[in-house]
């Protein structure tokens, strides 16, 4: 497989990942803050395997990476990723995550990872 087809077969594979509307969301969310899985379970109303599977597959991928804190796993876009420019232009398309934030925030939910 020569170079150039794989490197069109990996975008592909990050613009499907994309393709999804929970994910799309959630790295929506991971451009504005760092998340746990905990916050994106409240938020999606999602079993934490469910949201787990997400992120592994992103994380796959490289759009995300994440970091041991204690006994979280704090998620956060890995900005040195090859695609995290056609990412970041793809984020611009939909609306702002910050109101999923302030909704955590009311609910007392945000700093539970903390």
């Amino acid at each position: 497989m020569s170079s150039e087809q794989l490197e069109l077969d990996r975008a592909a594979i990050v613009l499907k990942l994309l393709g999804d509307k929970t994910r799309l969301s959630m790295v929506g969310m991971l451009m504005i803050h760092d998340c746990c899985v905990c916050e994106f379970v409240d938020v999606f109303n999602m079993s934490q395997p469910a949201i787990s599977q997400h992120l592994r597959k992103l994380k796959d991928a490289g759009v995300v990476k994440e970091q041991r804190k204690g006994q979280w796993v704090i998620y956060s876009l890995d900005q040195q990723n090859k695609y995290f420019s056609m990412v970041s232009d793809i984020l611009k398309y939909i609306p702002n995550q910050e109101e999923k934030f302030i909704w955590l925030e009311k609910q007392g939910l945000r700093i539970s990872c903390e």
